[in-house]
């Protein structure tokens, strides 16, 4: 049994079940034992590997956007490019490379910012990024960003933020929480909280006994502010992960650990737990801020970005085995059966602004 493990069932036994949003808000920010807060997850030797950590072309691809949103904005300057949820720091490094190469005015006169919370986190940044660390200043909340136009990133960022869950039991939804059974042990069960029958996805009338949703105002909440800056200040953001384009019913509470999945309730805080992305819920909170919002599968944006453009020019100068090594990338990236499919994008820009890929409506 985990240190967390044991916590968590101290806690239960004298306080009482808790609900699927708390259970994950300790299992991944506990400051004395939380997965973010005591380990490195990402990479070979992690739990899993990010977009950014297969391939170079996947950051130069995303600041590609971010330039060409820039332009579409009306190239403002002063401007902050900024990073939320930054990971190792490889999209960062990688976006500043490219940026600087596009247009060496906009990289010398724009503010970088990274947005973290875990100080462990923020070392394992300065690190990746080394020499292009100078100038780069670090927050832990969008609120400290300076009051000027915003160009934003968020790659699995919204997966890790903590949701609630309700189960169908009789007429209505019940909580789900976690709790003890008579052996001591975590177990699910459905508590006495109910949900507002208007945060319900479409066709939740119609989902059978047990069936479960997912509510996640922690990001809406989050997008909300992200929206709210935008509008109020002009910018643009681009935030990929993985999840779907409707919103629906399910149960996609997981845990990821050794780059496999494990029961979610088996080793708190040694596992990185997610759940889906309902990207129209998110697509929602930006346009009732007034923005545009589009949306696309991952592998429908990088392709339309010139991904295979763009692993044709790194593999022509290459021997057979760094070719193989592009190809497997781009697969991975875009592959339908990989992440291409599974991962979506959405972008957020002022009314009525378009930027390749997106179409000006949506």
């Amino acid at each position: 049994m985990t240190r967390l493990k044991a916590r968590i069932a101290e806690q239960i036994e004298a306080l009482g079940p808790i609900p699927v949003n708390e259970y994950m808000a300790l299992c991944l920010f506990d400051p004395r034992d939380g997965y973010y807060t005591t380990r490195e997850p990402f990479g070979a030797d992690g739990d899993f590997v990010t977009a950014p950590e297969i391939s170079q072309m996947f950051g130069e691809l995303v600041a590609v956007w971010l330039y060409q949103a820039w332009l579409a904005i009306g190239r403002p300057l002063p401007v902050t490019i900024a990073e939320i949820g930054p990971g190792r720091g490889t999209l960062m490094k990688d976006m500043r490379r490219t940026l600087a190469r596009l247009d060496a005015t906009l990289a010398a006169a724009a503010s970088f910012s990274m947005i973290e919370t875990s100080a462990r986190l923020r070392e394992v940044q300065q690190r990746t990024l080394d020499a292009a660390a100078s100038g780069i200043v670090w927050h832990e909340t969008i609120d400290t960003l300076p009051r000027q136009p915003l160009l934003i990133v968020g790659n699995e960022l919204f997966d890790a933020i903590p949701v609630r869950q309700f189960v169908r039991a009789g007429a209505g939804w019940r909580e789900r929480m976690v709790g003890l059974d008579d052996d001591g042990a975590l177990r699910f069960f459905a508590g006495a909280g109910s949900v507002d029958a208007g945060l319900l996805p479409e066709g939740a009338d119609e989902a059978p006994q047990g069936a479960i949703v997912e509510v996640a105002p922690a990001r809406a909440a989050l997008m909300a502010a992200i929206a709210e800056r935008l509008a109020g200040n002009s910018g643009a953001g681009l935030f990929i992960d993985y999840g779907h384009l409707r919103s629906g019913v399910g149960d996609t509470l997981q845990a990821v650990r050794r780059h496999d999945h494990e029961d979610v309730l088996a080793n708190p805080g040694e596992a990185d737990l997610t759940t889906h992305v309902d990207f129209a819920v998110l697509a929602a909170v930006a346009r009732s801020h007034g923005l545009g919002a589009h949306m696309a599968t991952q592998g429908e944006f990088l392709l339309g970005m010139g991904l295979l453009e763009r692993a044709g020019r790194l593999g022509a100068n290459a021997d057979e085995a760094e070719r193989e090594r592009i190809s497997d990338a781009v697969e991975r990236l875009a592959g339908p059966q990989a992440m291409g499919d599974l991962f979506k994008v959405l972008a957020v820009l002022p009314a009525g602004v378009a930027v390749a890929p997106f179409a000006a409506t949506g």
